[in-house]
């Protein structure tokens, strides 16, 4: 896989952070056992020697991610975490058709640290999404997700347990999005195997906003990456 350069990711730049827009399949810190692979804690590293990620997404998730320069933005940032001061957005499709207003999930997540997340409410700690349609399509919905809290998985297992599981997301029994379910006249050469529009669960931090060292908001877009914006290309050609 083609790594790309750091100074493409940045989405924004000040003496105290960078936020910049992390691709699908780059982990964010190294992972347990670490493999050695690239990720944004160590190309961030090579760009600015004491680079600490303040949050991380799971590595098939893209957007916006904050990296702070020195400690004392990292702390600042920590505790805009903690006091659940720093408003994140993300962009999911699911498949199926939603229509979310302001729906509030409160359901409790357990994460028993193998990458198994589920929904506990004597065990798990609190877990608090809303959600939001932005568009519907005829098999799909693209939907506005804010947590509020950040737990491993949230957004996508609470929207499994609204049956709208992220396209792509087979961990939640999401589907992967194929051109041929969408475009009528669609025909694949018979010796070819389709692949998927997308080769991952369509998740996109889109929006972020906190406070920089000097108490301003700092505010972030994050464009789609290209599959994602392929996706919905592909959604308002053929299913809208």
């Amino acid at each position: 896989m083609k790594y790309p350069s750091f100074k493409d990711l940045i989405l924004f730049e000040n003496d105290d952070y960078i936020v910049v827009n992390k691709p699908p399949f780059v982990a964010s810190l190294d992972e347990r056992g670490g493999s050695g692979e690239v990720n944004i804690l160590r190309l961030a590293k090579q760009y600015s020697a004491d680079a600490q990620v303040c949050h991380r997404l799971d590595k098939e998730t893209s957007g916006a991610i904050i990296i702070a320069k020195t400690p004392e933005a990292y702390r600042n940032v920590a505790i805009q975490f903690e006091k659940r001061k720093i408003n994140k957005t993300y962009h999911a499709v699911v498949d199926g058709q939603f229509t979310f207003k302001e729906l509030f999930i409160d359901l409790p997540i357990l994460n028993d640290g193998n990458k198994s997340v589920t929904i506990d409410r004597k065990e798990g700690k609190r877990a608090e999404t809303i959600f939001n349609t932005i568009k519907h399509y005829r098999h799909y919905t693209l939907v506005e997700c804010k947590p509020i809290t950040g737990r491993m998985h949230q957004i996508r297992i609470h929207l499994a347990t609204q049956r709208a599981a992220i396209a792509g997301d087979d961990m939640y029994r999401g589907k992967p999005v194929f051109l041929s379910s969408i475009k009528k006249d669609y025909r694949i050469a018979k010796d070819d195997e389709e692949q998927p529009i997308m080769k991952r669960f369509a998740l996109h931090a889109r929006h972020l906003v906190f406070k920089g060292l000097d108490g301003q908001d700092i505010v972030i877009e994050a464009p789609y990456p290209k599959d994602f914006a392929t996706l919905i290309k592909l959604l308002d050609k053929f299913d809208a």
